[in-house]
């Protein structure tokens, strides 16, 4: 609020002052006049207002308000406690454990053993808390005191860490389960036959020569296959820049499978003219192959498998392969792309599969940014659309149907 402006007497007496000082000396009265005149009008006409006082300042709120500021800018969750209590939270960490934790007790907000534990301890440290916000959840949690009655907690999401950690596991752990069984069947056919000698007769001699060479020789397809799943994953990243006619493609692959099998056994509509795509020719063929190799083996034998190719679709172009068979129960659909996922263990094993078909095709799709769909019924048969882009079209993002 501005005040009544002050009046310059004392201004004003010291000008007539100095004016009567300058008569005294022999000064022309009117040059001092004018002096005298103009010093007083300028003491009156230039007076300045008082100063607006300043406005009180509530010291706490400011220190509150950066406080907030510097652990918003934090992109990692931080949460300030003191004396028991949540005094703030960043937006991670709010996103993290909910926006009702501001002001709550920060042992009712954690509510874990090992968190408490933490919060309990009279010096800093960090521990990694699983289940800490879901059954599968992984988080380290770091303590970082301030003073006496605060500090400052730290948390990190170790899930996705745990989760490649856990898969890199079980991939060695299925990937020798898988070598050890026709090893030591090997193993346990040549040393009958090394034991036995002379003894053994023709015909079983025969029948264990051909055991061991089957049994090989899935050991060499899936070593084959453990390195094209390999470089496939290390490839997944550079978009191909080949240009390689779909159409002419899927016409060798399936023909060179049909020859095999039976002409009867493959069916084909295809496109009429050439389908450019943009891909990488060597995964492209190994993705035909797999798909037409798995309706092949899982279909019914009585009916063939049908390739289709559908042009001018939203995504491009479709590649389908449908086959006749068993079909696959509902609960297997969204797992069968993991590696050594197998709907019938046996069964997939007497066919020769190696359970990594599907995991490479998944992995191709992904580097070709196309899209896997997988639909089945029981007793009616499997379809496998592939979705790729064509260089007129939009190309899509990379997503696979399936995981």
């Amino acid at each position: 609020m501005t005040g009544e402006q002050p009046k310059p007497w004392a201004g004003t007496i010291l000008a007539l002052i100095g004016g009567g000082a300058m008569l005294s000396t022999g000064s022309d009265p009117l040059l001092v006049l004018g002096i005298v005149v103009l010093w007083s009008a300028s003491l009156w006409l230039f007076r300045h207002e008082p100063p607006t006082p300043l406005p009180d300042i509530d010291t706490a709120q400011i220190v509150a308000a950066t406080r907030e500021a510097l652990l918003e800018a934090v992109g990692i969750p931080l949460i300030l406690i003191e004396r028991g209590r949540i005094a703030a939270a960043n937006a991670p960490a709010r996103a993290a454990l909910g926006e009702h934790i501001l002001g709550q007790d920060a042992r009712i907000a954690f509510r874990h053993p090992e968190a408490m534990q933490l919060l309990d301890r009279d010096e800093d440290g960090s521990v990694s808390v699983s289940g800490f916000l879901g059954s599968r959840t992984l988080w380290q949690l770091t303590r970082r005191r301030i003073d006496a009655g605060a500090c400052l907690i730290e948390l990190l999401d170790r899930t996705s860490e745990a989760d490649v950690s856990r898969a890199q596991t079980d991939f060695v752990a299925n990937a020798s389960h898988e070598l050890r069984t026709p090893l030591a069947a090997i193993i346990g056919y040549v040393e009958t036959l090394q034991d036995s000698g002379a003894d053994i007769d023709a015909t079983t001699r025969e029948r264990f020569h051909a055991t061991v060479l089957r049994e090989a020789r899935r050991m060499q397809a899936l070593v084959s296959d453990l390195m094209s799943l390999s470089q496939v994953e290390a490839e997944k990243h550079d978009l191909p820049d080949q240009t390689v006619d779909l159409v002419r493609l899927v016409e060798r692959v399936a023909g060179e499978a049909q020859a095999i099998a039976g002409k009867d056994r493959i069916a084909m509509d295809l496109a009429g003219g050439p389908v450019d795509v943009r891909g990488d020719r060597t995964q492209l063929e190994q993705l035909v192959r797999n798909l037409i190799d798995n309706a092949l083996k899982y279909g019914d034998a009585q009916r063939p498998v049908r390739i289709t190719l559908r042009t001018g679709t939203r995504r491009g172009v479709d590649l389908v392969v449908t086959d006749e068979g068993a079909g696959i129960a509902p609960e297997h659909l969204p797992h069968l792309t993991r590696r050594f996922y197998r709907t019938d263990p046996g069964r997939s094993r007497g066919a020769g599969g190696t359970g990594l078909g599907l995991a490479i095709v998944k992995h191709i799709v992904e580097r070709h940014r196309g899209q896997l769909d997988i639909a089945s019924t029981l007793g009616v048969g499997t379809t496998v659309t592939v979705a790729l882009p064509v260089p007129s079209a939009a190309v899509a993002p990379p997503a696979a149907g399936l995981s």
